[in-house]
């Protein structure tokens, strides 16, 4: 009897992973799914670093709070799963109807508000994402550092999230693209946006700051072409002031000058 016990006990642990993982497919890019009554969402929390990002896990309750899973440590070596509370919505909501113009100025500083304040609500979830740094410098076995593939892997998130919230008009949601792939040591990530009018992608970078800062946005062939968001032409487009009101109140791009933003 003992005997057969052990076997059965052997099967279960042999299957338990298997059941797991099912469970998180269901789950995976969930939206708004579920009840009041639901059980928690189960999503991938295995250690353990990848070479690319992972794809979105989240799930938004009925009742508007939000469950979803963030990489840190470098290449989501550690994945948490975390839970935007209702007022914590309702906070980010009120922040991006500070900005709520039509220009592709005034809907790129909408995304990059809503980037900064998901990764100000992943912060309080998570204290040690604001040991993170802009870049990768001086961040080595500091725990809550990101690199590109946890930046990208986030931005995603909170992309697919502001899209099923209704926060996210004009733009269409695209898979990451990366640069420097066949270089180890320039191979870098970013989530990517597409303007529902012209069809243009656009590159939304959150590595070059540290989280919980306002990420850089640009045409995705500059970004390819490894400009950088700080220098002209696009060191207007992502300005870092002391309010949103200051960053809102810019002029769109239509009235930067035709040459402004060349794609070259």
């Amino acid at each position: 009897m003992a005997q057969a016990f052990d076997i059965i006990i052997f099967i279960f642990m042999l299957l338990r992973p298997a059941a797991v993982g099912f469970l998180a497919i269901l789950v995976s890019h969930a939206g708004l799914a579920g009840s009041a009554s639901s059980p928690p969402p189960v999503f991938d929390d295995a250690q353990g670093s990848v070479s690319r990002p992972l794809p979105p896990e989240y799930a938004i309750d009925p009742k508007g709070a939000v469950t979803l899973r963030i990489c840190f440590n470098w290449s989501c070596a550690s994945r948490q799963t975390v839970t935007f509370t209702p007022k914590d919505m309702a906070l980010l909501k009120r922040h991006l109807a500070q900005c709520p113009g039509t220009s592709v100025y005034d809907r790129l500083q909408h995304v990059r508000i809503g980037i900064w304040q998901m990764e100000l609500l992943a912060q309080k979830h998570q204290p040690l994402l604001a040991n993170d740094l802009a870049i990768n410098d001086s961040e080595a076995e500091v725990e809550g550092r990101m690199d590109c593939v946890d930046n990208a892997s986030n931005t995603m998130t909170y992309l697919h999230i502001l899209r099923d919230i209704g926060e996210l008009a004009g733009w269409t949601v695209s898979s990451p693209k990366v640069r420097g792939f066949f270089d180890i040591t320039a191979v870098h990530w970013t989530a990517v946006i597409i303007d529902t009018d012209s069809g243009s992608p656009w590159s939304v970078d959150s590595w070059y700051r540290p989280n919980g800062h306002l990420p850089m946005v640009m045409p995705l062939s500059s970004w390819s072409d490894k400009k950088k968001g700080w220098e002209p032409p696009f060191e207007r487009l992502n300005a870092t002031p002391h309010s949103i009101d200051e960053l809102c109140d810019t002029p769109p791009l239509d009235r930067l000058g035709p040459a402004a933003f060349s794609l070259r």
